[in-house]
């Protein structure tokens, strides 16, 4: 019998991948698709149709716009991230059994809701006009991250984990260095990335991958803040950017893998409160005085005794939290009936801020989020205090108050194009292609790591102090990592040139 020709073999290899479901920005257009029609079928049995079933085609529409070829994973989680917290929104109307607009905070909070959907909705075509047209890497570049070794990536994350640490406290002993230090604290969040996609890629090095998702996890725990959801949100990233295959069995770990997050999330808001007391000392507080045992052996027992934990409100807590809208619509009322008396404010406070670097004036005043609350929102920041945490109004509602609706629009314009150079000044530099991702992730993460949340001038100011550092880094650390990541793990270097080659 006539065996096929290697060209025909090559031939079907290639119509086999060609067919063969990705996880790539294809598959999430059809996810949000088929989510958005599920929801707009449920849509008229809720408060607010409308809202709802817009909210919920919302991604579609986001996927639409973002979904190119070469687009960024990172811009994924910066307008996803944000949808979800202004979506939320709609969602708690079901358990209050109350329209949007019907709640404590007024009529204007509906208002608000449509005003952060199309802040996010701009924000997004920002990111299509300055990265849409990122050059196609070769596919050298896109597939050298597999060329490394899982373990070597390891060592990678256990340096950029104990950079980490020492940075923080360095930045804790001097103030005038904790923005520059908080920038370098995010290089665990590039060797996070590598390591997954490295692994995700390959398929080797998984017990890598569990071991650090669980010491991520607990150790997230262990802060004030609680950031145990970051490794969750980089491994899914992770998986999107290598473009792993769509199994039933990667379906099966998808679903686990929402579980465990939503779990986790629920438990750590009906625990949170009292956590921080013992963490703390105190109730207005968020200076750590428990050791790290003391504050993991409460966790745990509280995690050994799931019944002790109201699992009903602390969801119901969860989700209030993570809807960001009612503060919105709250400087709505407040700035229509009052507005503020200066002009474009909250812009000249941020740039004054930004443009004054604390190591060159150490005497300039702190950021305090809850003051602009209070002066925006005519807000009450006595619960806040007393768990030891901040409010803020968040970057849109400061947009709203110098610019009203539809200026505020023009300030998240600017502030998109911004962002988008950024991104795209990282995304064409001569490395290998997943170093520009994670790099770009990292760059996202500083500003949208706490969503809508995040104040005007805390948003300039890392985008500017992060922006920085990692354009030194680039220029004098990156090589050197990569050139000893690309080292051959037995062998000489000669044998690397011959590879190449």
């Amino acid at each position: 019998m006539r065996q096929p020709t290697a060209a025909f073999r090559v031939g079907a290899n290639a119509r086999k991948r060609d067919v063969e479901t990705r996880l790539d920005y294809g598959f999430l257009k059809r996810f949000f698709l088929f989510f958005g029609i599920a929801l707009l079928v449920f849509c008229p049995f809720t408060r607010n149709p409308i809202a709802f079933g817009v909210g919920g085609f919302f991604p579609w529409v986001l996927m639409l716009i973002i979904g190119r070829p070469n687009m960024p994973v990172g811009v994924i989680y910066l307008v996803i991230w944000q949808w979800g917290q202004t979506f939320a929104r709609a969602v708690q109307t079901l358990p209050d059994g109350e329209a949007i607009g019907g709640g404590l905070f007024g009529p204007n909070v509906e208002r608000a809701y449509w005003y952060m959907l199309a802040s996010v909705l701009v924000l997004a075509l920002c990111m299509r006009a300055t990265l849409g047209g990122v050059r196609t890497p070769t596919p050298q570049d896109r597939n050298w991250h597999a060329r490394w070794q899982a373990r070597d990536l390891m060592v990678v994350y256990a340096g950029t984990l104990a950079l980490s640490i020492i940075a923080q406290r360095a930045g804790a002993l001097a103030a005038a260095l904790d923005q520059p230090l908080q920038a370098v604290v995010h290089l665990k969040i590039l060797a996070l990335f590598l390591l997954f996609t490295n692994v995700l890629t390959t398929g080797r090095g998984g017990r890598y991958l569990i071991i650090v998702m669980l010491f991520e996890t607990i150790t997230g725990f262990s802060g004030i803040l609680s950031d145990f959801k970051a490794v969750f949100l980089l491994l899914a990233l992770a998986a999107i950017a290598s473009r792993i295959r769509w199994t039933f069995a990667m379906g099966l770990a998808s679903v686990v893998w929402l579980v465990v997050l939503t779990t986790l999330g629920i438990f750590w808001s009906g625990v949170k409160g009292e956590y921080r007391q013992v963490a703390t000392g105190s109730d207005e507080s968020q200076a750590i005085t428990a050791s790290l045992s003391d504050r993991l052996g409460y966790l745990g027992t509280r995690a050994m005794t799931p019944s002790s934990i109201n699992w009903n409100d602390a969801a119901y807590s969860l989700l209030i939290r993570f809807a960001y809208v009612d503060i919105f619509g709250s400087v709505i009322t407040v700035q229509e009936a009052t507005p503020e008396p200066v002009f474009m404010r909250q812009w000249g406070e941020a740039l004054s801020h930004v443009l004054q670097p604390r190591f060159l004036f150490p005497n300039k005043p702190p950021l305090s989020d809850t003051e602009v609350y209070v002066r925006l929102a005519k807000g009450d920041p006595t619960e806040e205090m007393r768990t030891g945490t901040s409010i803020s109004v968040g970057y849109m509602g400061e947009n709203f108050a110098d610019l009203g609706f539809p200026g505020m629009l023009a300030g998240i314009l600017v502030i998109g194009l911004i962002a988008g150079g950024i991104y795209r000044f990282f995304m064409s530099r001569r490395l290998p292609w997943m170093v520009r991702e994670g790099t770009v992730l990292v760059l996202v993460y500083s500003i949208a790591r706490d969503g809508v949340e995040i104040s005007l001038p805390k948003l300039l100011g890392a985008l500017l102090m992060v922006t920085a550092v990692f354009v030194i880094l680039v220029r004098y650390g990156y090589p050197r990592v990569l050139e000893w990541l690309d080292r051959p793990p037995r062998g000489s270097r000669s044998t690397v040139r011959r590879a190449r080659a």
